[in-house]
């Protein structure tokens, strides 16, 4: 039981025995992080305090407390399965230290007990991660994969960023079907570009400059680069934000100063 306490531990932020089974205290955030257990097969949610009872139950309070739970919210009884999005973030580099699982977006990793993320294994989708909390600041993409440091997702040692601070899953990714059209100015004005494959560097097919002034992506995900070789800043662009158009730099992030790009490839799935 001590090990399976420790483990709870890495889930909330304090873990308590209660009458009708482990409280495991109260979430700060409505994101809900999966923890597995081999010996807790469901996780009963009422209001806001988790509840974690073994199952089948072995005594008469946790097989009344299963049988409440399942009239008010038979849902729950189910096992919840696997999604299309996976990320387990750690407070260490190499995958050390103190780790979560998610599936769905966090905009604030502080809220979950963590000061900082420091390294990260993508196990299912493509993610993107954030400088700051709120989904704001320079952008990481995080395809599936393993990401030991901060310089393994940054993209160029040229910008030493240590922080991830909140990150949510970039469900337009789909590396089979993507198309972008780019265009010299803003507004959709001026020569335009359709492209759908990779290209390291844009002048080198063709592109007529160092700078886009603005994209329509018509589907898939996309990360944009400042420099050639897929390195600088990243900017994510996807078809189901903002519509898929991004008439200004200025929207191709809150961290966007530029309307540079040279490099640019579809996200994989």
């Amino acid at each position: 039981m001590a090990n399976k306490l420790k483990a709870a531990t890495t889930v909330c932020h304090h873990v308590s025995h209660t009458a009708d089974g482990l409280d495991l205290g109260v979430l700060s955030t409505p994101l809900i992080p999966v923890f597995v257990s081999s010996t807790f097969k469901y996780i009963l949610v009422s209001t806001v305090t988790w509840i974690l009872v073994p199952y089948p139950p072995r005594d008469k309070v946790n097989q009344q407390i299963f049988n409440n739970m399942a009239q008010t919210n038979p849902t729950t009884m189910n096992p919840m399965p696997m999604g299309p999005f996976k990320i387990t973030v750690y407070d260490q580099e190499h995958f050390q230290g103190r780790r979560m699982e998610f599936t769905a977006a966090c905009q604030n990793i502080m809220e979950c007990g963590m000061d900082n993320i420091r390294s990260v294994k993508v196990e299912c989708g493509a993610w993107v991660g954030y400088e700051h909390t709120s989904f704001c600041g320079q952008q990481f993409v995080l395809e599936r994969g393993e990401y030991p440091r901060w310089d393994s997702w940054s993209g160029s040692n040229a910008y030493h960023i240590e922080r991830m601070m909140s990150f949510r899953p970039i469900c337009s990714a789909n590396h089979k079907d993507c198309r972008i059209i780019l265009f010299e100015r803003e507004n959709f004005i001026g020569r335009q570009f359709e492209i759908c494959d990779d290209y390291p560097s844009l002048q080198a097919m063709g592109w007529c400059n160092n700078e886009i002034g603005s994209m329509q992506v018509q589907s898939g995900a996309w990360v944009c680069y400042q420099y050639p070789g897929y390195r600088g800043y990243q900017y994510i662009m996807e078809c189901d934000r903002h519509g898929g158009e991004y008439k200004h730099y200025r929207e191709f992030g809150s961290h966007s100063q530029t309307c540079q790009i040279q490099s640019i490839r579809r996200i994989q799935q």
